[in-house]
């Protein structure tokens, strides 16, 4: 396998593991409230996207894997530069913590687009 799909599927991680950890120090530090989403009460369509949002990282883990090279390439970048203007329109957030983590996943996201754009498999049989 080549090891660019690995390094791809781990910064698929590293970020999957970045925003679940906002997600705890969020609940732990208190600036989450329960069955909210921001300042809105959250209804059951919110918690949908938020799944979906949480669900894209680890998806693209198993796209980094199976998917041939040349569509993976701009699948990475474009989904990773989503999730960017994604995160940027929340910012910012309430806890310190928080706008940290976020740029650190800007970092990952980075990172990925980096690597993808950098690639240039051989033919993939």
């Amino acid at each position: 396998m080549d090891p660019t799909r690995i390094i791809l599927a781990g910064g698929w991680v590293s970020l999957m593991l970045v925003y679940l950890l906002g997600d705890v120090l969020r609940l732990f530090s208190g600036d989450a409230v329960i069955g909210r989403i921001g300042d809105k009460a959250a209804s059951s369509w919110m918690w949908l996207v938020a799944a979906l949002v949480m669900l894209v990282p680890i998806v693209m883990i198993t796209v980094s894997l199976m998917v041939p090279a040349t569509p993976l390439k701009w699948i990475t970048v474009i989904v990773s530069a989503a999730l960017v203007v994604f995160n940027l329109s929340g910012l910012p957030y309430k806890g310190l913590y928080d706008n940290v983590l976020i740029v650190l996943g800007f970092g990952f996201n980075v990172l990925v687009i980096w690597q993808a754009l950098a690639w240039h498999p051989e033919a993939e049989q």
